[in-house]
């Protein structure tokens, strides 16, 4: 069962100096979701960010919260009053962590009485009860930034609006953080929208991915949708695909398609699932944590894609290592220290690179002209 839309954007285009910054022709946020504006600097997050929250005029467009028009600013008014927003930097007053928690109580008129124990709550459950006397000016960035997520927390926003909140945190932090954070969204059931650049943030916490390049959105969907089938090279190398090939297709029976690798060395043929016709010329793309290293040239008959090949180079990514390797083609795969070690990897290694027909994806089937 679908959830019901809390906020609709249409037609939305932000100028800025002449030129056109955003364009967003419909955009629905979900009741409870997290949608997660991703997308390189520059791509027109915040810019969204702001303008979905009421902060930023559109040029033209329309924003509706429960159906209600926000073009009048009386509107806009009682829609500030039910979201809150959570910047990278903390922007926290010269006060104890208390005073900065009730700060939007505090401006919304709530008695202390009531005050009180509603920072107290928030303060336990964002792990600050210890902290509450304690200056703003004194806690390390972890804990700022957890003192106003408790602050956006306590006013029991209808929506909760976050522009790259964790950025300037260490990794340790960070990770605590997202967690609590994920935890809190789901126990609240808080709609939310979040812009990151980093995808393993939205795979954290989001439901939805919105991908944006200049101010526009090209790709909307679940994360296993955006990130294993991406609509063109942009969304894939973005979201970590790095092997993009172009091939011509020989052959498609029963779902099984078969493909030459073009402008590659030597006759190389890929097996993909999927739809496409004989001779049409597609992109296919791999993601490097579905290809497996082997020394070994008896590869499971349930894969259909073995490519021997050399390691060019490799690179250390956090718990994990990518490989570069020359199969007469590009090809990137993810292991293990574990692998590195067992395997010997190092430049100039040869290996069996391989990958499941259903790893392969078949991207922009159309606009690309035939090879000949």
């Amino acid at each position: 069962m679908s959830r019901p839309s809390v906020l609709q954007a249409r037609g939305i285009r932000v100028r800025r100096g002449g030129a056109q910054v955003l364009e967003v022709p419909s955009l629905d946020l979900r009741a409870g979701e997290v949608l997660a504006l991703m997308g390189p600097n520059g791509a027109g997050k915040s810019t969204l960010m702001l303008t979905l929250a009421g902060l930023l005029q559109p040029a033209e467009g329309t924003l509706h919260f429960h159906g209600t028009d926000l073009s009048a600013r009386a509107e806009r008014e009682v829609f500030r009053r039910r979201i809150t927003m959570v910047f990278q930097d903390p922007l926290l007053f010269d006060a104890t962590v208390a005073e900065n928690i009730a700060t939007g109580l505090r401006l919304r008129g709530l008695p202390k009485s009531e005050r009180l124990p509603r920072v107290q709550e928030w303060a336990g459950r964002l792990g600050l009860g210890n902290l509450l006397d304690r200056s703003a000016k004194h806690l390390s960035g972890g804990e700022a930034q957890r003192t106003a997520l408790a602050r956006a927390f306590v006013l029991q926003p209808e929506i909760l609006f976050l522009d790259e909140p964790f950025s300037s945190l260490d990794a340790p932090t960070r990770e605590e953080l997202i967690g609590d954070l994920g935890r809190l969204l789901a126990e609240t059931e808080t709609t939310a929208v979040i812009a990151t650049h980093d995808q393993g943030k939205a795979a954290r916490l989001a439901h939805r991915l919105a991908v944006m390049r200049e101010g526009r959105i090209v790709q909307l969907g679940g994360l296993r949708e955006v990130m294993n089938h991406p609509e063109d090279p942009f969304v894939a190398s973005f979201m970590g695909m790095e092997t993009l090939l172009k091939g011509q297709v020989v052959t498609c029976q029963d779902g099984l398609v078969s493909l030459r690798l073009r402008k590659v060395l030597g006759d190389r043929e890929v097996q993909a699932i999927g739809e496409a016709q004989p001779g049409q010329t597609v992109l296919i793309g791999v993601r490097p944590e579905h290809v497996a290293l082997s020394l070994q040239t008896d590869i499971s008959s349930s894969v259909r894609n073995a490519f021997p090949g050399a390691v060019t180079k490799v690179i250390p990514r956090g718990p994990f290592y990518k490989i570069e390797l020359d199969c007469g083609f590009f090809l990137t795969a993810f292991v293990t220290a574990q692998s590195l070690s067992e395997l010997e990897l190092q430049p100039g290694r040869a290996v069996v690179a391989s990958f499941k027909a259903t790893a392969v994806h078949l991207i922009r089937k159309e606009g690309l002209e035939p090879e000949v």
